[in-house]
């Protein structure tokens, strides 16, 4: 690949016109303040107040994956305090806190730990000597002589907490180099710290998007067309403005918002208005016409290589033994956030505060600035925790509407969707046809593969990628860890003519399901063992492991309980190596996944309890989508409403997860994402063998149904 994925959002947060902020300190104001006295910043992860409160700043957004405990972790290692007794805060819309995996301040793509690592331990010593050398400064002393151990730098009889030398260290030089601390010497990082956020989330205090309130702050409920891409033409909202708490009815670019006291006044009068909408070209679109598209999209658009060919695939192809073929698909997901799109907006003049859930605060300040034609230091943005996020809160489509509407009726405004709004104007995982061919000689073993997926490039459409560029988010686990002669892999970008976004592991997930399935039907061709098939082709010890461990750890080839059967599959995402086993039943067509074996190898782990959590979440995501996820579409209206017709697993139908972590010395993987991708595989493996039928598609569940 020439090109990256953070050189696309790089260029993207520079043509948004994102500029420096001043840095401020959120979570520790008014009062507060007053009761710590000053706050000094000897740099931007760190604020120390002369009470010795000591804050550490999270500069990625906190939606369930555990990133409020796993980055402070890694400065207090270094800075040598304790992680209970500091508090954790979410930093602002600042350059400072940019992703450098990314190239803007987004989280997502399984970055934060990868990005952070050395980053935020390099922080916490940069501010551990610069406090030492204040105190040697004042004490005229080598600093050399002096330590520094919870909060609190000795030496030479002498001491003093961090905060007595705060203001003093914040004047000191930024040492360029630091020495950072042997992994045998960590005392925070590797330990499975209990999760900070907890507390709050028990008891009520966490501040989510949707519980966010601001003074003086009203509603809005947005009817929005339903062809996604129409707008309003003209409304009536008469019998709305008589209706309970209506403060006003005002239309934006995609909407007609409703305003009101509550919520639920907003809502219940935005359902009295009538609109005429202008559909636009999507009110054509019907599922059935995607995929035709797609499939004639193979004919006329000239491929794109994914990698250089490895050989010579089609002459192998001609002298195989044995050819199979076979065409894997999968269909438009949607996020599925339990907490629905929110914000807060205040819009004063030439200036903008946003509240609210976002992965992408960056974004969040230059579109606000677009709507309003103001400078982005004029925006400031305070991110709330995420009810979820999964790839949806890097959009910045609700953040517009609350920017409108605050602007239009001279207050602050919370616009608030429904789930059925989540669900019908969502970004959605776009469909993906993947074509798998492969040639074997007599013994069976592969001579020759080739893969060809066709789908919508998400880069495209949110980052302004040119047409006919390789998009690196679309070829995620294209490539299988298999040693095969003769490879060939080309990419088909076609624009289905639907908004499409990130979702959970992107394409990880539709490629290892093509790959895994397609590797397991190969073992069944060669008529052998799958995971001794799978061995007999690695070459990697990393993958060998994993796929040793989760195999032996299942029980595979040993009796299982009648009726049941183990699918596998294998693969890296994000520098994490894993395997998954799924142990499935079928009885008269439902599909019961009884139990999951994981073993992940993640690299070096700052937290183990938070990767276990990530995994385990991973895989719940992941088994919604691939037996029941499935967004279709009929005159371009999205035909799904709520969780009654899009599926996802219940808590009773959740399997067993049984989670074997590999001690690494590697660098660290990313965790929140890659176990959503091997589970529809494992589980497709699985059905094969217990049903006797191979479901080529996703959901899995309806697919059987049809096989």
């Amino acid at each position: 690949m020439t090109t990256t994925r953070r050189d696309f959002l790089k260029s993207s947060a520079l043509a948004s016109g994102v500029a420096v902020l001043g840095m401020y300190l959120p979570g520790l104001g008014g009062e507060e303040a007053k009761a710590a006295g000053s706050v000094h910043t000897p740099n931007a992860w760190v604020h120390i107040a002369d009470d010795n409160t000591i804050t550490l700043i999270s500069y990625m957004s906190e939606m369930g994956q555990g990133v409020f405990t796993s980055l402070p972790m890694l400065i207090a290692e270094e800075l040598n305090v304790d992680i209970n007794t500091v508090k954790i805060a979410t930093a602002p819309a600042n350059p400072a806190y940019v992703n450098g995996l990314l190239g803007a301040q987004i989280t997502g793509g399984s970055t934060s730990i990868r990005d952070a690592w050395e980053k935020l331990r390099i922080g916490g010593a940069q501010v551990r000597t610069m406090l030492v050398q204040a105190a040697a400064n004042k004490w005229g002393v080598d600093a050399s002589t002096l330590t520094a151990e919870n909060g609190i730098v000795t030496g030479g009889g002498k001491s003093a907490t961090y905060g007595e030398l705060a203001a003093s260290a914040a004047s000191v030089a930024v040492p360029k180099e630091v020495k950072l601390k042997d992994a045998s010497q960590f005392k925070i990082v590797g330990k499975p710290v209990q999760r900070l956020d907890t507390p709050a989330k028990v008891n009520g205090t966490a501040e989510f998007g949707i519980d966010a309130k601001v003074p003086g702050m009203v509603y809005a409920s947005v009817e929005q067309s339903p062809v996604i891409g129409g707008s309003p033409k003209s409304f009536d909202a008469s019998k709305a403005k008589g209706m309970p708490g209506v403060i006003d009815v005002v239309q934006i670019a995609d909407g007609v918002a409703v305003v009101a006291d509550t919520y639920w006044h907003a809502y219940k009068a935005r359902k009295t208005v009538k609109v005429v909408w202008n559909d636009g070209p999507g009110a054509a679109l019907t599922t059935a016409a995607m995929w035709a598209g797609i499939k004639d999209a193979e004919n006329k658009i000239k491929p794109i290589k994914i990698r250089p060919d490895v050989g010579d695939a089609a002459t192998a192809m001609r002298g195989a033994s044995k050819v199979l073929q076979a065409q894997y698909m999968t269909q438009l997901m949607a996020h599925q956030p339990l907490e629905p799109m929110n914000m807060i907006a205040d819009v004063k003049g030439d200036r903008c505060d946003l509240v609210g859930p976002t992965q992408f605060p960056q974004g969040a300040q230059g579109t606000a600035a677009a709507v309003l034609g103001i400078k982005p230091e004029n925006v400031t943005v305070r991110t709330t925790f995420l009810g979820g996020g999964f790839g949806r809160r890097i959009e910045l489509d609700f953040i517009a509407q609350a920017v409108q509407v605050s602007k239009a009726v001279g207050k602050p405004v919370k616009v608030l969707w429904s789930r059925e709004d989540d669900m019908k104007h969502d970004f959605y995982r776009p469909q993906g046809l993947q074509r798998m061919e492969a040639g074997l000689d007599k013994a069976g073993n592969p001579v020759a593969v080739k893969f060809q997926m066709t789908s919508q490039s998400i880069t495209q459409r949110a980052f302004g990628l040119p047409k006919n560029t390789l998009d690196p988010f679309m070829v995620e686990a294209a490539v299988a860890p298999y040693d095969v002669p003769n490879t060939s892999h080309d990419l088909i970008i076609h624009d289905a003519g639907l908004r499409v976004g990130y979702l959970r592991a992107v394409s990880h997930t539709m490629n290892c399901f093509a790959n895994e399935c397609f590797m397991d039907e190969l073992a069944h061709a060669a008529g052998k063992d799958p995971v001794e098939y799978r061995m007999s082709l690695l070459k990697d010890a990393r993958y060998t492991n994993v796929l040793k461990l989760a195999t032996e750890k299942a029980g595979w080839g040993n009796k299982l309980p009648k009726g049941r059967a183990l699918g596998v599959a294998l693969m890296e995402g994000y520098g994490t190596y894993m395997a998954q086993v799924a142990e499935v039943s079928v009885t008269n067509g439902e599909v019961k996944v009884h139990k999951v074996t994981v073993a992940c190898d993640p690299g070096r782990m700052v937290n183990p309890e938070i990767v276990r959590q990530q995994l385990e979440s991973g895989i719940i995501y992941g088994l919604s989508g691939a037996l029941y996820g499935d967004i279709t579409l009929k005159d371009g209206r999205v035909e799904q409403n709520n969780f009654n017709d899009f599926r996802v697993i219940r808590q009773n139908e959740s399997p067993v997860i049984e989670i074997v972590l590999v001690e690494s010395t590697e660098k660290p993987g990313g965790v929140g994402e890659p176990s959503t991708s091997l589970i529809g595989a494992a589980v497709g493996n699985a059905i094969f063998t217990a049903a006797g039928k191979r479901v080529r598609s996703f959901p899995l569940a309806s697919g059987l149904k049809k096989a």
